[in-house]
């Protein structure tokens, strides 16, 4: 991700373990953003927002909605593409793809 997003200012690619709303507090974020692609990731996602509001009411959860034409995809679809032979060129970055291709051994 790093790697894809380099070039685009005001992006600041981290990683963390433990869970999101602790890792919010220590960076002093009053807010989250997430993405939506699909009714059927509503559901995950206010069920976490739920809990993440139990342990800290003060982080607000803000979502986004993907544009619709990649709303269908998940990396299991981008996988199974891939192992199948279909063309991901439109989908994912060139990085992406390349280092995909080496994980699935295609």
């Amino acid at each position: 991700i790093r790697k894809v997003l380099k070039d685009c200012s005001g992006i600041e690619v981290e990683s963390f373990q433990g869970l999101l709303v602790h890792y919010a507090e220590k960076k002093g974020s009053g807010f989250v953003i997430r993405g939506l692609r699909a009714l059927s990731d509503f559901e995950h996602e206010f069920q976490m927002d739920l809990m993440n509001r139990k342990l800290n009411s003060k982080i607000e959860t803000v979502y986004l909605m993907t544009n619709q034409r990649y709303s269908y995809l998940s990396s299991s679809i981008i996988k199974e593409i891939t192992k199948l032979g279909g063309g991901t060129q439109d989908l994912i970055p060139d990085l992406v793809r390349e280092k995909l291709l080496e994980k699935l051994k295609v």
